[in-house]
């Protein structure tokens, strides 16, 4: 199966190493993408072996490779565990979840995702997504706007930049990425430029997607769906995802609070397999620079 260039996977050998894949496996790559991943862990499946790879983008779906060995779901990981039921699954093997955005939408000025060329301010995963992030910025309260900037940009001008997106949108829409960083760009300290608007545009992304929540949601149905000694493998780019992820499995909680039995034992149903994330090494950054805020966190669930 021939790699294309929608998207380079990041960390693949050491997300196939995690997943520590059994030829006659049942498999969950949680987000298609490019398929990179998808078609890595194919190529080690016997015949009998499946893999089922999700992602809430039409794109993704129309250019997914075929195999037998291979179902492309069209949908929200946030529903892994109604769409295994539909297909029969009771139980998997091992489930990896890259939460990068594809280069493909970075790169597809349409979509909105990137500040380098003026489009319209989308930002959907979903096209069939009610609200875009024009929409989003177009009717948000002043205090919600710099309450999605400060949770999920982490940054701190964000009540000044939620002022002037209030006071712009009166005199015209702010509508597309040229027109938001026009608006916001005084807010931004120029030796940061770059980092700063690439957080400004993550924060919205998050809010439109409702990525954290359906983070949340993957991750329980994840654990639920695999079973004992089963493999769960996700790579973050920012460190909200990676907190979550963290804590998650540390303790099978998202506030990271590890429960102990009565005799202090360890009460968690995942157990961390790495204590400090897998991250890429210098030669892949070269290869990839948008690898270089990967981290890959692996667990494996623990018998009931």
């Amino acid at each position: 199966m021939q790699e294309d260039v929608y998207h380079i996977p990041a960390l693949l050998p050491e997300a196939l190493s995690a997943l520590d894949i059994a030829p006659r496996g049942i498999y969950v790559d949680a987000t298609l993408g490019g398929g990179g991943h998808s078609r890595a862990i194919v190529e080690r499946l016997a015949p009998e072996g499946r893999l089922y790879s999700f992602d809430q983008d039409s794109d993704a779906i129309e250019r997914a490779f075929t195999d037998p060995r291979f179902t492309a779901v069209y949908g929200n990981f946030r529903f892994l565990g109604n769409f295994l039921r539909y297909y029969g699954v009771e139980a998997v093997d091992g489930v990896l979840a890259d939460l990068g955005v594809s280069s493909h939408h970075f790169d597809d000025a349409a979509r909105g995702f990137s500040f380098r060329a003026d489009a319209p301010l989308d930002m959907r995963m979903n096209r069939k997504g009610a609200v875009s992030a024009a929409t989003l910025l177009a009717s948000a309260s002043e205090e919600r706007i710099a309450e999605i900037l400060y949770l999920y940009g982490e940054l701190r001008q964000s009540r000044r930049m939620a002022r002037a997106i209030v006071q712009a949108r009166k005199e015209s829409p702010v509508d597309t990425t040229g027109r938001l960083l026009d608006v916001i760009r005084p807010h931004i300290n120029p030796r940061q430029e770059k980092k700063e608007l690439a957080q400004v545009f993550q924060a919205l992304r998050i809010e439109v997607n409702g990525e954290m929540e359906a983070l949340r949601s993957f991750l329980r149905q994840a654990l639920s769906v695999l079973r004992p000694g089963g493999r769960l493998a996700v790579i973050t780019y920012h460190s909200l995802e990676d907190r979550l992820v963290k804590n998650f499995m540390r303790s099978g909680r998202f506030d990271g609070e590890i429960e102990k039995d009565f005799f202090g034992r360890t009460n968690s149903p995942l157990r961390l397999l790495t204590n400090k994330p897998i991250v890429p090494g210098e030669d892949e950054i070269l290869r990839n620079p948008r690898s270089r805020s990967a981290k890959l966190r692996v667990a494996v669930k623990n018998p009931d």
